[in-house]
């Protein structure tokens, strides 16, 4: 399931983000602040982490256990963090554990 959700995000979602539409920009801004709303308003935390091809982006899951809702974000090289899907109804799985040298 992973990987199917990787290649549609790699091969659509990801890909289009720096070309988005205008209406669309309001979408994106500096990741600390997209992570900060994400965190306060919702009760998310990132759940996961993966690289997005060869421009370098970077795709984040976030999820809230409490209130259900997800969030998945691409970040650019330039630290800018555009929304590519959310939704509510949240399942917890296993977390794996932290590579090594990964953020938490």
């Amino acid at each position: 399931m992973s990987k199917l959700l990787s290649a549609l995000l790699l091969s659509g979602l990801a890909a289009t983000c720096p070309l988005a539409p205008p209406a669309a920009a309001a979408q994106c801004a500096q990741r600390d602040s997209v992570v900060a709303r994400l965190e306060g308003t919702y009760g998310e935390s990132r759940r996961g982490v993966g690289i997005a091809g060869d421009n370098g982006g970077v795709i984040e899951v976030f999820a809230s256990d409490e209130t259900g809702t997800w969030t998945i974000t691409v970040t650019l090289p330039s630290g800018m963090a555009c929304l590519l899907a959310s939704g509510q109804n949240w399942v917890p799985g296993p977390t794996p554990a932290a590579a090594k040298g990964e953020p938490t």
